[in-house]
Parts: C-alpha cells; sequence; structure tokens
C-alpha cells in the first residue's frame, strides 16, 4: 500500500506498528554475552537494541541503505527570504545527478544508495503569506511520491532535501506545530545576514496570522505553510513506519517534516533517529519537541541529507559490533560475577 488519500495518510498515522519486543530481548541478552563491560559502548549498545526491534531480528545489519533527497521549489522566496535566487535548486539537482554535491560523497563513504526525486520544480508552492503553499490534492501528490520512494526490503533510509526558501517554510511549519512566534525558530538558512533574518522571521509572522484559523491537522498544516519537499519527507517517514523500516533524519528543515505529524501523534518518530544537531538555531529546540537526541553536533548547515549521510557510519559501527563481537563463551574469556 502507498499513500494516496488523506483518509489513507490519517489511518496509516493512527495505527503505527510497534518494534518486536522478542527481537529487542534477544539482542539484549546477546549484548548481556559480548566480551565487554556491560553498557561500555554506551549508545552503540541502544542503537543496536534499536535496529533489533525494527527489523526484527536479533542481529540488525544495513545490507540496504538508501539516502533519499527531496526537492522543490517555494513561492514564499519572491520576499527575499533567501540568500540565493530559487534557480538554485535545480541547479543543485543537476549537481547531485552529475555526482558533484556533498551529498553524494558522503552517502557513498557511508555506503547508502543515493535517490534525487525533483517534484515539480518549475512550479513553486504558493506564496503562503497570502494563499495555502499548496492545495490538498498537490500536497497528497508529494506526499504519495514520499511514500512511494520506500520499498519494503530496504534496512534503512536517510531522508533530506534541497529547495531555496525551505528553512522559511520550516520555520513556519516548526511555529504552526508547537508554538511560538517566528523569532523563535528562524536562522539565516543559507546566510542570511540580519536585515535578512528580520526580514525573513516577518514574512513567517505574516504567514501564521493569515492561516490561524486554519485547523492544525497534520495535512492542514503540511499544505499551508510547507513544500512539496518537505510533504515528501513526510510520507516517505510514515511509509517508513508501516515497513518497519529506521530513519535517519538530516536537519532543521528534514525534521520540520515530522512536526505536523509528531504534534498530532508524538509515537510518529519512534522508528526515527536524528542524525545530527545543525546549526540552525531552531533545529536543537524541534529535536527536543520531537524527543530526538542527535547522534552528532558539528555544527553543520548544509542540509541535502549531508549530517545524516555522515551519522550512517556510526549505526554501521554500532551493528558491526553488535554482531561481530565475540561472546565471552566462544572468546573463552570469564564474565562477571
Amino acid at each position: 500500500m502507498t499513500l494516496f488519500t488523506i483518509n489513507d495518510f490519517n489511518a496509516a498515522l493512527t495505527s503505527l506498528p510497534d518494534p518486536h519486543a522478542d527481537a529487542i530481548a534477544a539482542a539484549s541478552a546477546r549484548q548481556a554475552q559480548l566480551t565487554k563491560p556491560a553498557g561500555s559502548l554506551a549508545r552503540l549498545e541502544d542503537l543496536a537494541l534499536f535496529f533489533a526491534g525494527w527489523q526484527g531480528r536479533e542481529r540488525p545489519a544495513i545490507d540496504r541503505g538508501r539516502a533519499l533527497i527531496f526537492a522543490g521549489n517555494h513561492g514564499v522566496t519572491a520576499h527575499g527570504v533567501s540568500a540565493f535566487p530559487p534557480a538554485v535548486t535545480a541547479q543543485m539537482v543537476a549537481n547531485f545527478q552529475a555526482g558533484g554535491a556533498a551529498i553524494n560523497a558522503l552517502a557513498a563513504a557511508a555506503g547508502l544508495d543515493l535517490r534525487i526525486v525533483p517534484i515539480e520544480l518549475d512550479r513553486p508552492t504558493a506564496d503562503f503569506t497570502a494563499a495555502p503553499a499548496m492545495t490538498e490534492a498537490e500536497c497528497m501528490d508529494a506526499i504519495a511520491i514520499g511514500a512511494a520512494s520506500v520499498e519494503a526490503d530496504l534496512d534503512l533510509i536517510v531522508v533530506g532535501e534541497m529547495g531555496i526558501g525551505n528553512s522559511t517554510a520550516a520555520a513556519a511549519l516548526a511555529a504552526r506545530s508547537f508554538g511560538g512566534t517566528a523569532s523563535d525558530w528562524v536562522g539565516p538558512g543559507t546566510g542570511l545576514d540580519a536585515e535578512g533574518i528580520r526580514r525573513k522571521v516577518a514574512v513567517i509572522d505574516r504567514a501564521l496570522a493569515f492561516h490561524a484559523d486554519a485547523p492544525h491537522t497534520p495535512i492542514e498544516t503540511l499544505r499551508r505553510v510547507g513544500g512539496r519537499e518537505i510533504a515528501a519527507i513526510a510520507g516517505a517517514v510514515l511509509r517508513a513506519r508501516q515497513l518497519g523500516i529506521p530513519v535517519l533524519m538530516d536537519g532543521f528543515i528534514s525534521c520540520s517534516a515530522l512536526a505536523p505529524l509528531a504534534a498530532a501523534v508524538p509515537r510518529i518518530t519512534d522508528h526515527c533517529i536524528a542524525g545530527h544537531c545543525s546549526a540552525e538555531p531552531g533545529h536543537d529546540r524541534l529535536l527536543g519537541h520531537l524527543g530526538l537526541d542527535p547522534l552528532l553536533r558539528l555544527g553543520m548547515r548544509l542540509g541535502e541529507g549531508s549530517g545524516a549521510a555522515v551519522a550512517a557510519n556510526i549505526l554501521r559501527s554500532a551493528l558491526a559490533a553488535h554482531a561481530g563481537m565475540a561472546t565471552f563463551a566462544e572468546a573463552g574469556v570469564s564474565g562477571s560475577e
């Protein structure tokens, strides 16, 4: 099943599968027998148990990991909310497809299959200070594209994005989902100066006021102040949950796709890991609302799935230690008494 209708989406969001408790118990029992003091690998041990639960096996693995990078354009850029023009979205997509971007190198280093999914780059969303960014049908189309990008035999997906102006949409999504004013969520994005940030705050405040009386449901929030690439990430994350596939989130924009969903159903993040905390000021606050503890804090702010791709190597290390270490009995080492 792929999500195509609002009813499908809402049904999936309210019937989220849980991890396999028996697989977690089996993996935990294995951890207790490995040749190390209990708990000495700290979060690496937790990650192994997390993967065991979602993959339903004592020794989980990442044989097929995929980085999904969705791209979309935003009508709100008409207000000068980015340091770069909207044409850069398509130019960067071409760079991804040619293999010349950071995510190409980082996905390869992490052993991830990289898929670039541009969504109607020649048709930006509406200016959400004066209209919903997307109609219901447009939003559901984007969600369906994201859902269709997740195949059942994947062991991990990394989600990232490209879209000039999308840090403005991310801040609006976070504010509408979790409260606060635009200034609580806005940062420099691609490199705005102080005046640019003030302009961006004013734009988001206008948007929040314009949509204030609209329902605060996941679809309404996504379609009103989101973007096609952000809605696609929401669809991919929800489809991954249906299939029991762990998701490695990237920065502020990719995490903002979860904000409207998590505001309604906090459990949506249970199969997700925050790859890193970006330098965008709102990201740390958003991770707190999502209940996600980032693996890395490297001060990155590139987007395009780059921080999550770096973090994927930590996941591989956690699973390698869990599956590859000898037990005390196998190694002939005395365990703790």
